[in-house]
């Protein structure tokens, strides 16, 4: 065989060169049309029947093996996709983010127009929309569909994936007229649906849509399958981080309560410790006050039950609300009212004070029960001085009576014993004083008697109850403001008519009793009179006072009723009062007066009127004419009695 022959000899056939091209085409990956035309370009070249047959059969394994490393290299892709997106959502904490980021890469994956995520609901037992991507439709973004209903609610239903190449034509699933019209306006047509299941639970559907019809190949459908796996872990595990988070959240702000409120106990407690303390070694209101201001950082005032200040430290003078004060007493807290913190003083129910804060606008729920408890220890210091003030006043009140007894019916009346006794109490007798006899209605005369004490030590005088009524002997020379002063003040204070007969001035404990007896017989006259209510002296009664008193007040009565006439005459030598008597003698007849005086009748006239300048214009009223001619009376009485003696 020559060289050539043996060279045809082992020369490659067609059909082996065919299959040597072919595989040269797969190892470049070349596309399938580039192996579909190698049997035609063979029979071009002037290949055999036969070789034609072969080259045709290799061709259809070489589409095979292509068709094989296609899905092996879409598996890849696959894999390679959800390692991508594991880690992606490994990463993410937030749960809104981790449901965009499923979305977004289920419609990267499978190259659809539209992805969309679905939560169940299991309170409504429905699944809502809950993520899309891709999604143009406001109504389609909104929809929820019932277990069941569509291809979703089939899909949370069954807890199996579902496919539609075309869903509004597919009538395996059950359509309603609300998702038909939100798949509708979104456009879509082919639909595939794979459950997100946590274990045994479904919490929800992811879906990848085309807005044409389209075919779901299986490896589409587990490739959506395996992502809605890695996408529900993720989804459970941004759950139970954000719930955790939110535990941590309210520990946190519980661990802050406990600690506040633990420092608060501890406030409260060492603030009542020391406010305890200063009462009980003896401290004052004054110093109380001034540790509240400081424990509160803001100014504090202490009122007794008429509105009267008893402490103040840190602030300028605060009168108390009444209506503030009056709701503190019923709810039992302190109120807040024009930048002022108003609490009530209270012993049980009765109403010892009021304690005001200032300065403090923001007072927390802390600070506002330590004002709270600082009313409290108030009240406890207020009561421990009225326990003092009670033991005092009966002391007081077992000399005031010693005071107003009888010296001529007591074989035991000691004037200097009780002088001294009076003394050590804080009281002088030597100073003219005033007795006033006060009376209220009967279920109030324990608190007129307790008010009246207190009134007693502010004026450094006596008070006691006697024979039912209240008694305050005080230093005063006019009884009749004395007894008007303590009426309107304790009227005030009990919120009931308060009625003062007053009596005096006298020194000495000689003649008070005699002075009690006379306050008597005014506050007497003062009922009688249709004045219950009202204070007065005995000799502003007039000659009803000249009636119910001693004979000691006839010349008081002369003086205020006659006073500026007799002033008159004496200064300029003239002869009013004596005109004033012809006049009343005479019947108010000036042509018999001017007879017996021997004048003219216009030199009356002109007298009377200087009478009328003097006493005031309605002195001749008949009211004022009985007094006038009453007091002329008993000066003349008066200067006769004078004259003998």
């Amino acid at each position: 065989m020559t060289a050539r022959e043996e060279a045809d000899a082992h020369a490659p056939t067609p059909a082996e060169t065919a299959a040597r091209r072919l595989l040269d085409l797969l190892a470049a990956d070349a596309p399938a049309e580039e192996l579909v035309a190698q049997p035609a370009r063979a029979r071009a070249a002037g290949a055999t029947a036969a070789d034609a047959v072969r080259i045709e059969e290799t061709t259809e394994a070489a589409l095979a093996v292509r068709r094989v490393l296609d899905q092996y290299r879409r598996r890849e892709a696959g894999l390679v996709a959800l390692f991508d997106t594991a880690g992606d959502l490994a990463g993410l904490r937030d749960l809104d983010a981790v449901l965009r980021a499923i979305v977004r890469r289920a419609r990267t994956l499978l190259g659809t127009d539209v992805a969309y995520l679905t939560l169940n609901d299991p309170a409504a037992h429905d699944t809502f929309m809950r993520v899309t991507d891709g999604s143009v439709s406001a109504a389609f973004q909104q929809l929820r569909l019932g277990l069941g209903e569509g291809l979703g609610g089939l899909v949370a239903q069954t807890s199996r994936p579902y496919a539609s190449t075309d869903y509004r034509a597919d009538r395996r699933f059950r359509h309603t007229g609300a998702i038909d019209d939100g798949v509708a306006e979104e456009g879509l047509r082919g639909i595939l649906g794979v459950p997100l299941r946590v274990g045994e639970e479904i919490i929800g559907v992811l879906f990848a849509a085309d807005r044409t019809p389209r075919e779901f190949p299986p490896d589409a459908i587990a490739l959506l399958g395996s992502l809605a796996d890695h996408a529900a872990v993720a989804i459970d595990s941004a759950r139970l981080l954000e719930e955790t988070r939110n535990a941590l959240t309210r520990l946190e702000a519980a661990n802050a309560t406990a600690r506040a409120h633990s420092e608060a106990l501890h406030r409260a407690s060492d603030a009542h410790d020391r406010l305890t303390r200063l009462v009980l070694r003896g401290a004052g209101i004054d110093e109380v006050a001034a540790e509240i201001a400081a424990l509160l950082r803001g100014g504090v005032a202490v009122h007794d039950t008429d509105g009267s200040e008893l402490a103040r430290a840190g602030t300028e003078p605060v009168t108390p609300s009444a209506e503030s004060l009056a709701a503190s007493r019923t709810d039992g807290r302190a109120v807040h009212d024009a930048d002022v913190w108003t609490c009530a003083v209270l012993a049980g129910s009765e109403p010892l004070g009021s304690i005001l804060l200032t300065g403090r606008t923001d007072l927390s729920e802390a600070d506002r029960r330590l004002f709270e408890r600082a009313a409290l220890v108030t009240a406890m210091l207020l009561l421990i001085r009225r326990s003092v003030a009670e033991t005092e006043d009966r002391v007081r009140g077992e000399l005031l009576d010693d005071l107003l007894a009888d010296p001529a019916a007591s074989a035991r009346w000691d004037g200097d014993s009780l002088t001294l006794r009076a003394r050590r109490l804080g009281v002088d007798l030597g100073r003219p004083h005033a007795v006033a006899v006060l009376d209220c209605e009967p279920p109030l005369r324990p608190r007129l008697a307790a008010e009246t004490a207190r009134r007693a030590r502010g004026l450094g005088g006596l008070a006691g109850t006697r024979h039912g009524h209240v008694v305050l002997l005080a230093p005063s020379d006019r009884p009749g403001t004395l007894a008007r002063g303590l009426a309107a003040d304790l009227t005030r204070a009990l919120g009931a008519p308060v009625t003062a007969g007053a009596a005096g001035p006298a020194h000495g404990p000689g003649r008070l009793a005699a002075l009690h007896s006379e306050a008597l017989r005014c506050l007497t006259a003062l009922h009688a009179l249709d004045r219950t209510g009202e204070g007065a002296g005995i000799a502003e009664l007039g000659f009803i006072g000249v009636l119910l008193g001693d004979r000691a007040d006839v010349g008081s009565y002369v003086e205020r009723v006659l006073g500026p006439v007799l002033a008159y005459d004496a200064e300029r030598g003239t002869e009013l009062l004596r005109t004033l008597h012809a006049y009343y003698d005479q019947g108010a007849s000036l042509s018999r007066a001017k007879d017996a005086l021997h004048v003219h009748v216009n030199t009356v006239v002109q007298r009377l009127d200087r009478v009328a300048q003097l006493l005031g214009p309605d002195w001749n009223s008949p009211a004022r004419a009985l007094e006038t001619h009453l007091a002329l009376r008993l000066h003349r009485l008066t200067a006769r009695d004078g004259d003998g003696s």
